[in-house]
């Protein structure tokens, strides 16, 4: 996750515990992500590896964060795992385009972009290590008007709308080939959290009850119909040739 100020880590570091505990979101995420990747991956903002766990299969991950303790916690997790690599390094630092040696083939990067500071000096290093034909595959905060106290403390420095999200990927070099909206109660959920309730932090009895009641239903009926509004937005962009 990325920011810099030291209690944002602690928020990262308790979110991604808390997160643990999201065991069907997560495998529903992996889902949708998985198919859209190659072998060859790069993972910003790997966190502890709650998403990294889906990817064994591939050939070799190379997992990224900021936070100390996410990448001392992701490799203590997988050790043994030598075709699994986390490595302390931002998207913003020139060089993160040293990348490029291992020839990936893609990017993912979940729930993570909106820590960066500078997001088009990082689509712009990710376009730069991929092969052409790459793709980068997202999972982004949506709504401005659902930005609150949460957000705040996780170090979003924003939100992204759909119009917004093709500009910036259009001016660093990639197309869009898909852009639709995850997780339709959630926005609700996100909603009265950052206007009603006002919360700091998210809720481990919220995220238990919405894994295992919520999740189920959803993850069926957005991969019939996509919703015309969600929290998040799930996408997924190309290289350019």
């Amino acid at each position: 996750m990325y920011r810099e100020a030291s209690t944002t880590a602690e928020y990262t570091l308790l979110d991604q515990q808390l997160m643990r505990r999201a065991t069907r979101y997560f495998a529903w995420q992996a889902q949708i992500a998985k198919q859209q990747l190659g072998r060859r991956i790069v993972e910003v903002g790997c966190g502890t590896g709650n998403f990294t766990q889906h990817l064994v299969d591939r050939e070799l991950v190379v997992g990224l964060d900021v936070v100390d303790g996410c990448v001392e916690q992701a490799r203590e997790r997988f050790a043994g795992r030598p075709h699994l690599q986390f490595r302390n390094l931002d998207v913003q630092d020139p060089a993160f385009r040293e990348l490029n040696t291992l020839r990936p083939d893609s990017v993912v990067c979940l729930n993570v972009l909106e820590h960066v500071r500078d997001d088009r000096l990082a689509l712009q290093h990710m376009r730069e290590v991929l092969v052409p034909g790459g793709r980068a595959v997202f999972l982004l905060p949506a709504f401005e008007s659902l930005y609150g106290p949460i957000d705040e403390n996780l170090g979003h420095f924003r939100r992204y709308s759909k119009p917004s999200w093709r500009a910036l990927a259009e001016a660093t070099g990639f197309r869009v080939k898909i852009s639709r909206y995850f997780n339709s109660v959630g926005f609700f959920g996100w909603w009265a959290n950052a206007r009603i309730f006002k919360k700091e932090s998210q809720s481990e009895g919220q995220i238990a009850l919405f894994d295992r009641v919520a999740v189920p239903v959803l993850s069926k009926l957005e991969g019939w119909i996509e919703p015309p509004f969600g929290q998040s937005i799930f996408t997924v962009i190309e290289a350019a040739s």
